[in-house]
């Protein structure tokens, strides 16, 4: 790694191991691809579930005997994304991708069918090892979820309500005109204004929502926390949007509450860890892509997702910062929700994306939709009750 790596090229042959990143891989193609290796191991695997991206294809011309795919995520979104793992580990194995889509991607996620997703999970069955947390830590304490949920103020329930109706005709229009799939980015940007909305109006960037100052989730927050730093208890906060953060931020600092944070422009990354760590700050406010892997931060007892996501194994992964090996403490995870709002339909689809995952790896094999369909569109766009 580093800018000097290019002086270690040519001792590749007289090392064992040889380590690289995936963005390296891309960078230094040409001399990886000139070696032989007995086994390449890709940790994080799930890095390459877009097969069509830059680092997916040159792993998988990786001249080895063996290949071995470690991860905690095998598969967030659909199941495309095993097959892209399972197509670098053991090719032809699932097809390719069209037979896969053919035979088993569409069948189950599209029309729940339980004889296919049998197949294809006695079909990985023999190259899969698989182990629970619990199998592997015995001794981890107990995690405890908790949903807490607020109404929407008068105000920001009329901000929420007037986007909804707005954004709904948009995407009607353009799913009338251009198609369900090739209205992606539309539907996208019609869900991120309202889960904003449920955040703080703050965050969002329109004219109409500058005006309002209130955030029901933000008042419940602020009655949390200080609570939560009575009782002893040492928070990690996740939020998909740096701006939230922010805003967050702001409202500690306006309390006197000592706080670090880690988002994907914090240059001194170990430093914001170590503040925290070291017992210097009890509040650690993380962004979900910036510290959603790879850190251990057992002092933590507390984990509070301020805004639910898509995929509930992003947000397992987060959670998993506090309740890991060294946690000595019962761990409780807040989940914020606002009521009668997109919030709670993305808490359904969660499921649903659980249960897909679950009934693939071999373990529960329950009848359920993957795909975010069009009635699923109109379930997300529904007015306040």
């Amino acid at each position: 790694q580093g800018a000097n790596r290019r002086h270690y090229f040519d001792q590749i042959e007289q090392h064992d191991l040889v380590l690289s990143t995936y963005p390296l891989i891309v960078r230094d193609e040409e001399v990886l691809l000139a070696h032989d290796y007995h086994y390449v191991v890709l940790d994080e695997a799930q890095v390459i579930k877009n097969p069509r991206a830059k680092a997916a294809k040159v792993v998988r011309q990786l001249k080895a005997e063996h290949r071995l795919c470690l991860t905690g995520t095998p598969m967030e979104n659909h199941l495309g994304e095993l097959w892209s793992l399972f197509d670098f580990a053991m090719p032809g194995l699932l097809g390719n991708d069209k037979q896969f889509q053919k035979l088993f991607r569409t069948p189950i996620e599209k029309h729940g069918d339980t004889e296919q997703q049998a197949r294809l999970t006695k079909r990985i069955a023999p190259f899969m090892l698989r182990r629970t947390k619990t199998e592997v830590v015995t001794e981890l304490p107990e995690k405890t979820e908790i949903i807490r949920t607020v109404s929407l103020g008068k105000k920001q329930a009329t901000l929420y309500e007037s986007i909804r109706l707005t954004m709904e005709k948009k995407v009607q229009d353009s799913i009338a005109s251009k198609g369900l799939a090739r209205s992606h980015i539309m539907i996208l940007d019609a869900l991120l204004k309202l889960r904003q909305t449920c955040c703080d109006p703050a965050v969002l960037s329109l004219k109409q929502a500058k005006t309002i100052k209130e955030s029901a989730k933000m008042e419940l927050l602020m009655d949390m926390l200080p609570e939560m730093l009575e009782e002893g208890r040492r928070i990690l906060l996740f939020s998909q949007f740096t701006k939230m953060l922010t805003i967050i931020e702001n409202a500690l600092k306006a309390r006197g509450i000592v706080y670090s944070k880690l988002t994907g422009q914090t240059r001194n990354r170990d430093e914001a860890i170590e503040t925290f760590k070291s017992g210097q700050a009890n509040v650690f406010l993380i962004s979900l892509k910036a510290g959603g892997v790879g850190w251990n931060l057992a002092e933590a007892d507390t984990v509070i997702h301020y805004d639910p996501w898509w995929n509930p194994a992003a947000e397992n992964q987060a959670t998993d910062r506090a309740h890991r090996i060294g946690q000595k403490n019962p761990v409780f995870v807040y989940k914020l929700i606002t009521e009668n709002t997109l919030e709670e339909k993305i808490l359904a689809m969660q499921a649903k994306k659980q249960a897909l995952a679950q009934g693939v790896y071999g373990k529960d094999n329950k009848e359920q939709d993957a795909k975010l369909t069009a009635d699923d569109l109109k379930t997300l766009f529904e007015p306040l009750q």
